[in-house]
Formats: C-alpha cells, structure tokens, sequence
C-alpha cells in the first residue's frame, strides 16, 4: 500500500544543498528525454527546478515549500508540471506527452505509484 502521507525527514545533509530529487521520464514522447527534478536550500525554503537535456525549464507548482513535500504533494507537481512557454521553441510541449515513469531516491513508493498508474492505462 502507497503511503501517500509520507515525507523524507530531508533531502539534504550538511555538506548538500542541492539534490536530485526525481528523474522523470515520458516513454510516450516523441521527445523521450530525461527531465531531472532538482530540490535546493535557498533563503530558508525548499526551491524546486525542473530541466531537460536541452535546458528546458518547466513550470512548477509549488516552485518553493517551507519543508520538504509529502509523496502526494510531489505527484501533483509532476502531474502538474508544464513548459515554461516564454521560452518554448517548436512543439517542445510534446515532451510530456503520456504518463511518466519517475524514480527517486527520497520517495521509495513513487515508482510504484506511477507503474500502477501506466498500467491502469495499459501503458506497462
């Protein structure tokens, strides 16, 4: 069963203050490329940042939070991650075309939840 209450104690130790949270992935895109999803520890809060192999930045929401996210709140900023369209080139919006696959070390369940979900769509 997938804790979706469930929040890493941090993300940083005191030699860090910049991770890898997530690495995303959209198998369905034409695009295909990796998006990392990067946590920092600037000014007091937790600021996150997506990009791609491109440069690529992403809009996201929550941009900033005051402690690190439970699981379900990182799953509503994948889910709800956009393309930065000032700065969109083509159809770079294409890159999140489908249901992700996502790994990341601080969130043990949050492959899981997004297999069963490819799943439910027949995407596995």
């Amino acid at each position: 069963m997938i804790d979706f209450k469930y929040r890493p104690l941090s993300y940083f130790t005191k030699d860090t203050s910049s991770v890898l949270l997530v690495k995303i992935r959209y198998p369905e895109s034409k695009w295909g490329e990796q998006i990392s999803l990067y946590a920092h520890w600037l000014e007091g809060k937790v600021q996150y940042e997506a990009i791609d192999f491109y440069g690529n930045e992403y809009m996201l929401y929550p941009s900033s939070s005051l402690e690190e996210l439970t699981l379900e709140e990182l799953i509503y900023l994948i889910e709800g991650m956009v393309i930065n369209t000032d700065e969109n080139m083509g159809n770079m919006e294409l890159i999140l075309d489908g249901i992700p696959e996502a790994e990341s070390d601080f969130y043990p369940d949050l492959q899981t939840y997004f297999n069963e979900k490819r799943g439910n769509f027949g995407l596995n």
